[in-house]
């Protein structure tokens, strides 16, 4: 049996965990429970237990089960975040592998059955815009914001050089004059631009909409303190 100071300290150090997995400061959390910061320190440092209402409130603030908080195997969030990211990160690595070695394979079939001058080796300038789109799709479903812009960055070179190489090849083949075709990488300039101005408001909006909602929450807790004040006064 676990005295009453084990489970006070393990407790704490659940609490402790999850704060610092949410980013949050000992007065951040206080100010979202409406306790004051010493309470918080008190708890953490297993001087005392909150009362269950208060578990139940920091359990739902970190999302996590009231279980999780109190037990001795809770898995914190940055724990489990790291593993996540480490198995997302493991699937793109393979995806992409995968990609490339069919992309080799096609390269080695076609240099064995129709050996010769053609530029076969162009097997490996297509794979590259594929890749770029798998890998964005990737990074939308996980939220990997700088492997998205990079993708699309790719997405947009790669598929100009694409389009570049098989026009020369076509043109070569077919005796015409190809040299005007690079100006088709201008299109990439303000492609990437604009990629860069997306990616500047959308962080933009984002922040507002966070400072927004921290902004709401900060009014509830107000509002909620002083209806209990009042309750008090009335009492």
């Amino acid at each position: 049996m676990e005295n009453i100071s084990e489970i006070n300290q393990k407790i704490g150090k659940n609490i402790a965990g999850y704060r610092k997995a949410a980013g949050m400061t000992q007065a951040e959390l206080a100010e979202k429970i409406n306790y004051s910061d010493k309470s918080v320190s008190k708890w953490e440092s297993g001087n005392g237990v909150p009362d269950v209402y208060t578990l139940m409130q920091i359990a739902d603030l970190f999302k996590v089960s009231l279980n999780d908080l109190v037990g001795e195997k809770a898995e914190h969030p940055a724990v489990k975040e790291q593993r996540t990211r480490g198995l997302e990160a493991l699937i793109m690595l393979l995806s992409s592998g995968i990609i490339w070695l069919v992309a080799t394979c096609i390269f080695v079939a076609l240099q064995l059955v129709m050996p010769g001058k053609e530029p076969w080796w162009m097997a490996f300038v297509f794979v590259a815009p594929i890749n770029a789109v798998l890998l964005i799709i990737f990074a939308g479903a996980w939220k990997y914001r700088l492997m998205g812009f990079i993708s699309v960055t790719v997405l947009i070179w790669s598929g100009l050089a694409c389009f570049y190489l098989s026009g020369r090849f076509i043109s070569i083949a077919n005796g015409w004059d190809y040299h005007g075709l690079w100006t088709v990488f201008l299109i990439g300039a303000p492609l990437q631009v604009l990629e860069v101005l997306w990616v500047f408001f959308r962080t933009t909006l984002q922040h507002r909409r966070r400072t927004y909602l921290s902004v709401n929450e900060a009014t509830e807790l107000a509002e909620k303190a002083q209806a209990d004040d009042s309750a008090e006064t009335i009492v």
